[in-house]
């Protein structure tokens, strides 16, 4: 009965283990499929001629020559469209006031739809932000736009549960019989002529700087940032970390006191990521002055003490895994006990801390609370290796939160979001992989 009994519980045990790793395969599934997919539209999209034109303004990068066909190809196309706007508010003025102002709010309200998707009217002047002086660069937002152009949104609240109702209703039957009305058909009928949409891949959307609070260019600032907030981070935790952890090993007298450092060590990993933040600012910011304001030194420093216990727990089970004959065998053969760890433990612990080393560089990377108050911005340029002393910076995870709260246009670039979020994941598994690959060849150094 008892052997039926064991066998029924290995059973269930294995089911459940096994159950375990499919739910969390279709969660992984499920979380980064979606974010893998419209990430790489970041990436990889169908660009219009504005896209081009853009590249060429911004960043003299693209064949000027066939930059100059299509623009011929761009202004002969448009060229009916301009006529008819034209034609149209010569035709306004000569109206009756009643009917000119039965179709001047219409009108106001069409022409900025026009130049959201076609850009500002030759005769304009050139607005002064970029956003303005171009029209869609991509072909999907175009597409969304030229719906706001073609239909006027209604709401209609005549309804039995007196909710809303969105209504479409086509422009051209606002301007019948006008000299407008052909204008919205022949958009219709000749949009991809106008746009020219190409297969294009960006990749130098990771390298780029941002234009006009990312509504064009990259997100190089924001990766450059990352990349030094994380370094910096490792530099400062991991000497403090090894240290304290083989002092704690090696060197520290069993006891009370002892236990309490390790109790606080356990209870610092399970505070929340703000309040390292708060801390950072308290401390490093206003009482240490590291910086006279936000800057990656501060930064890192915080994230530093985040990551901190990790290591120090990490490095103390590496040690304690080493096999004790090891340092019975230094010491024997007349090595210092602080030697002996020097040489012949620590290098045996050292996978092990590097699998440490390797959740901390992941979480750092990754973290937003700790760098609000210590060392991120919005916008501007990563700092020079030299300004990180003093300047903030740009960082992933915190423009990623700040584009989807706080952008005034948060739907027309839900592409750079997800391409920061796809950037972001792949940056920390290649940190990842880095560290992965290090230890993976000290092991097999130290094995010979």
């Amino acid at each position: 009965m008892q052997r039926r009994a064991r066998y029924t519980l290995d059973k269930a045990f294995t089911g459940l283990g096994t159950a375990s790793v499919l739910i969390m395969a279709i969660v992984l599934l499920v979380l980064l499929v979606p974010i893998t997919w419209r990430g790489c539209q970041a990436f990889i999209f169908r660009g219009t001629y504005f896209f081009r034109q853009m590249q060429k303004v911004e960043f003299d990068r693209g064949n000027t020559a066939r930059l100059d066909k299509q623009r011929d190809q761009f202004l002969a196309a448009m060229a009916p469209a301009w006529g008819m706007i034209n034609e149209f508010e010569a035709e306004l003025k000569e109206m009756p006031r009643k009917d000119r102002k039965k179709y001047k709010a219409n009108f106001r309200e069409t022409k900025k739809a026009f130049e959201a998707v076609f850009g500002p009217l030759p005769d304009e002047k050139t607005p002064i932000l970029p956003r303005s002086q171009y029209g869609q660069t991509r072909w999907d937002r175009a597409n969304v736009k030229f719906e706001s152009l073609y239909f006027r949104e209604m709401w209609d609240y005549n309804t039995p549960t007196g909710q809303g109702v969105q209504l479409l209703l086509p422009r051209d039957k606002d301007f019948a019989g006008t000299k407008l009305e052909p204008l919205f058909d022949y958009v219709k009928l000749n949009l991809s002529k106008i746009m020219q949409p190409e297969v294009t891949f960006y990749w130098q959307f990771l390298v780029d700087k941002s234009i006009d609070s990312h509504f064009f260019g990259g997100i190089g600032p924001e990766v450059l940032g990352t990349i030094y907030l994380t370094i910096g981070a490792i530099l400062f935790a991991v000497p403090i970390g090894i240290t304290a952890a083989v002092y704690l090993c090696e060197f520290a007298r069993p006891g009370s006191v002892l236990s309490l450092i390790r109790t606080c060590v356990n209870t610092l990993a399970g505070v929340p990521s703000i309040v390292f933040g708060l801390f950072g600012l308290a401390f490093f910011l206003n009482s240490l002055h590291v910086s006279q304001s936000k800057s990656v030194l501060a930064g890192a420093l915080t994230l530093a003490l985040m990551v901190l216990p990790t290591i120090i727990r990490a490095t103390e089970e590496a040690i304690r895994a080493v096999p004790h004959s090891y340092k019975e065998a230094s010491l024997g053969l007349g090595a210092s006990h602080g030697w002996a760890v020097l040489t012949v433990i620590l290098p045996a612990a050292l996978p092990g801390i590097m699998t440490g080393i390797v959740l901390s560089m992941g979480r750092a990377a990754g973290e937003t609370a700790p760098i609000i108050f210590t060392a991120a911005v919005s916008l501007g340029a990563a700092p020079k290796i030299m300004q990180v002393f003093s300047e903030p910076t740009p960082a992933l995870s915190w423009n990623i939160y700040n584009l989807c709260t706080e952008h005034e246009a948060v739907n027309e670039i839900r592409h750079v979001q997800y391409g920061m979020v796809l950037a972001l994941i792949v940056l920390v598994l290649a940190l990842n992989m880095a560290a992965i690959v290090i230890r993976a060849r000290i092991s097999k150094k130290l094995k010979g």
